[in-house]
């Protein structure tokens, strides 16, 4: 579904069959993911897990998780990963809301940086879908749901940037990239 299915996708054509263990659950932030990473993450002996988490922590206001708790969170989240032996790949969180200015995406402006200190301390690929996102709406300039269906969750067009920018972080080249957009138009409809 989304855009994982295009991540699969996108490695299967390039001769890389890899299978997914769906591990993300809507709504959930930082706190919880830790919570439940050993029965939903580490019980399942995967080699690679994408760890994508950030929206949820800032958008859910004074339900969500302080930027200080969120290091403390995802970072144990990483080492306990890595300690068994799980290649991390970071996300950095796309937008809350395509209104690039608002405060909720000022905010997580420091989520963001966070992770992607994170990632080159621990050595983890980087995929910085947050970069990618304000560059194509920076790009687009005009009001409307260009990469969102409700300025969080993703249309078909952020489905296939963020696999785009996953892709590339797993070490896809150009060429790659051309042949998996090529496949995800032969892909039925979601």
């Amino acid at each position: 579904k989304g855009y994982v299915r295009l991540v699969l996708a996108g490695l299967a054509t390039n001769g890389i069959n890899v299978s997914s263990v769906p591990a993300g659950i809507g709504g959930h932030k930082s706190n919880q993911m830790l919570e439940r990473l050993q029965r939903d993450v580490l019980n399942k002996n995967p080699d690679w897990m994408t760890l994508s988490c950030g929206v949820n922590d800032v958008w859910h206001g004074t339900n969500g998780i302080p930027l200080e708790q969120y290091k403390t969170n995802i970072t144990a989240i990483v080492e306990r990963c890595q300690a068994a032996g799980v290649k991390v790949m970071v996300l950095t969180a796309t937008v809350i809301t395509e209104d690039l200015k608002n405060e909720n995406n000022q905010k997580l402006a420091a989520y963001n940086d966070f992770l992607r200190a994170l990632a080159k301390k621990k050595k983890c690929p980087l995929a910085d879908l947050n970069q990618m996102f304000q560059q194509v709406l920076k790009a687009n300039q005009k009001p409307g749901r260009v990469l969102t269906a409700d300025g969080v969750h993703m249309n078909p067009e952020g489905d296939k940037l963020m696999a785009k920018g996953i892709l590339k972080a797993f070490g896809l080249k150009d060429a790659q990239l051309k042949k998996a957009e090529e496949a995800w138009l032969a892909l039925p409809a979601k």
